[in-house]
C-alpha cells in the first residue's frame, strides 16, 4: 500500500476537512504511487492561519539568534539525510540524482546562511537634528506569511522562502506544489525535529485553485511569497492588492545564452547543454534561446546537435541518465504543442521534436531534447516560456545585435554571454535587461548568499537569496527617544 500523508497544522497531523485525497505519482514510472495526500480547501487553510496567528507572538519574541539556531539544526538534519531526500525527490519529480542532490544542498546552504542572518538584523542609528534626542531604526517581523512554491525545485525554493521568514520571526502557512508534496512534507518534518514550535510552520496540501487562492484571499495572511508562472502571478497580485498584502513574485523567464565568435566553444557547448536540458528544461532560469554569432553559427550547431544526440534519457535514479521526464502528461503535451508551433512558424527542427518511446521510457512522460534553428526573434518559440527541453537558435552579427535579440521578450530573469573580450563582456553586463547575467557560464547556477530575481514580467522587484530576502519578510520601524524633558518640534525648532 502506498504511504499516506496529512496536513500539518498547529503541531498536529490532520486529514483534509473534506476527506478528499490525491495521488502523487512518479513521472518516470507512472505506475509507482509515491504517496497519497489530502486534497484540502479553504477550511483547512483557515485552520492553518488560526494556528499561525496564535503562534506568532511567542515566536516573534524569540530572539532572532535563537530562531537562527533552530534553522541551523534543520540544515544539520538535511546534511545527514541528503541522499534520502535526493532519491525521494527524483522519484517525485523526475530530475536526475545529480540535480536533486544539488537541490538538497541548496536548501542546506540556505539554512546555514539564514541562521547566520539572525545575528545581522541591523538597523540604523543616526544623529538627530535636535538636541538630547536619539534616532534609530530596527527590523521587526511582518506576521503570518503565505508561502506558495513550485514543483521544479521542491526543496531549494521552499527553503529560500521559509528559512528567511522563520529567522525573521514570521509564522507560516505553506502550500507546496501538488506534483511534489512529499519533499515538502519531509521539509516540515525536519523543521519540527529541529525545534520549530507548534503553529509556527503549517503545511496544507492541495490544488492552487482551492488552497492557493484561499491563502491569497485570507485576511489573516499578511504577506505572500509565490514562485510560478507569470499568468498566475498576475492573478495573485491583483487579488492580494484588495487587502494591500505584501507580495513577492518570482515568475517566468525566456533566458538566452549569447556565444560570440571569440568564445571558448567547448565551454559554451557544455553550458548550453546544461542550461537547456538540465531539469528537462523545466527551470525558470533554463536556457531556452541560443544566440550565435554568424561566424560560428553553422559550426556550433553541428557541435550542438552531435552532443545532444548522445544525451541519455531515463529514470533519474539511474546514475548514467542525463535527462529525466517532464513533470506530468499535461506539461509534455504543452511542450509538444510548442514544437508544432515552431514548425508552423517556419523554424527548422534539427533534432528531437517528439515523445521519447521504447522500453522503460513508455512508463513516463519523456520528451526528446529538441533544437530549432533559423529561428526569428518574432516567433513564439523565441518569445514565450515553454518550460521543457526545447532550444531555439538565433543568429546575430554583433554583440549589439545579440543583446537586442536577447532583450526582445517580456521576461528578464537570467542571461549568459560567452566571450574572451572584456570590453564586450562589460557592455553586455550594462545593456542586458535581466536580473542575472553570467559571463562564460550558463544561465543557471544561483548562489544562496546572492540576490535572485528578475525584471520586467519576471517578477515585481523583490529578490530571494542573500540579505535582500530578509527585507521582504521584515518591516522597518523607526524609533525616536527624546531625553530633553521638554517639547521639541522637529522641522520647527532650531
Amino acid at each position: 500500500m502506498p504511504e499516506s500523508f496529512r496536513n500539518f497544522v498547529g503541531g498536529k497531523e490532520n486529514a483534509a476537512v473534506s476527506g478528499r485525497t490525491f495521488e502523487n505519482r512518479n513521472p518516470a514510472d507512472w505506475d509507482e504511487i509515491v504517496g497519497i495526500f489530502p486534497k484540502s480547501d479553504k477550511s483547512d487553510v483557515g485552520a492553518a492561519v488560526d494556528a499561525a496567528k496564535q503562534a506568532y507572538r511567542s515566536w516573534s519574541l524569540t530572539p532572532a539568534p535563537k530562531r537562527g539556531e533552530i534553522v541551523k539544526r534543520a540544515g544539520d538534519i538535511m546534511v545527514a539525510r541528503k541522499e534520502e531526500l535526493a532519491r525521494d525527490m527524483t522519484r517525485e519529480m523526475g530530475k536526475v540524482l545529480l540535480e536533486t542532490r544539488g537541490d538538497v544542498q541548496e536548501g542546506i546552504d540556505t539554512a546555514f546562511y539564514s541562521a547566520s542572518e539572525g545575528r545581522r538584523m541591523f538597523g540604523v542609528t543616526a544623529p538627530s537634528e535636535l538636541r538630547d534626542k536619539f534616532a534609530m531604526s530596527m527590523k521587526v517581523p511582518v506576521g503570518v506569511a503565505g508561502v506558495i512554491s513550485p514543483w521544479n525545485f521542491p526543496m531549494a525554493i521552499p527553503t529560500w522562502k521559509i528559512f528567511p521568514a522563520l529567522v525573521s520571526g514570521n509564522t507560516i502557512v505553506f502550500k507546496p506544489a501538488s506534483d511534489t508534496p512529499k519533499t515538502a512534507s519531509t521539509l516540515v518534518e525536519i523543521l519540527v525535529e529541529s525545534g520549530v514550535p507548534d503553529g509556527v510552520i503549517n503545511i496544507v496540501h492541495g490544488g492552487g485553485n482551492e488552497v492557493g487562492t484561499a491563502i491569497v484571499e485570507h485576511t489573516g495572511i499578511d504577506l505572500i511569497s509565490f514562485t510560478g508562472s507569470t499568468a498566475v502571478g498576475k492573478k495573485i497580485s491583483e487579488s492580494a492588492s484588495k487587502s494591500l498584502k505584501r507580495v513577492s513574485l518570482e515568475l517566468g523567464g525566456k533566458n538566452a545564452e549569447i556565444v560570440m565568435d571569440d568564445a571558448n566553444l567547448e565551454l559554451a557547448l557544455d553550458g548550453i547543454l546544461w542550461g537547456a536540458f538540465g531539469t528537462t528544461g523545466q527551470r525558470c532560469t533554463a536556457t531556452s534561446r541560443l544566440i550565435l554569432h554568424e561566424k560560428i553559427y553553422e559550426l556550433f550547431i553541428d557541435m550542438l546537435v552531435e552532443r545532444t544526440s548522445r544525451l541519455k534519457l531515463g529514470n533519474g535514479l539511474d546514475e548514467s541518465v542525463e535527462v529525466g521526464p517532464c513533470i506530468n502528461e499535461a506539461q509534455r503535451e504543452k511542450v509538444n504543442s510548442y514544437v508544432e508551433i515552431g514548425k508552423s512558424e517556419g523554424a527548422q527542427l534539427v533534432i528531437g521534436g517528439e515523445c521519447a518511446k521504447g522500453g522503460t521510457l513508455d512508463k513516463g512522460w519523456f520528451y526528446k531534447p529538441t533544437i530549432f534553428v533559423d529561428v526569428a526573434p518574432e516567433m513564439r518559440i523565441a518569445r514565450e516560456e515553454i518550460f521543457g527541453p526545447v532550444l531555439s537558435v538565433l543568429k546575430a552579427n554583433s554583440m549589439e545585435h545579440a543583446i537586442e535579440i536577447l532583450n526582445n521578450t517580456i521576461y528578464g530573469l537570467s542571461s549568459s554571454v560567452y566571450t574572451k573580450n572584456v570590453n564586450l563582456a562589460f557592455k553586455a553586463i550594462r545593456d542586458i535587461k535581466a536580473g542575472i547575467t553570467y559571463i562564460n557560464a550558463p544561465t543557471i547556477g544561483a548562489e544562496t548568499h546572492m540576490p535572485f530575481g528578475g525584471v520586467k514580467q519576471t517578477g515585481n522587484g523583490h529578490r530571494e537569496g542573500g540579505a535582500s530576502a530578509f527585507d521582504f519578510f521584515m518591516e522597518t520601524k523607526t524609533v525616536y527617544v527624546d531625553f530633553s524633558d521638554r517639547l521639541q518640534r522637529a522641522q520647527i525648532d532650531t
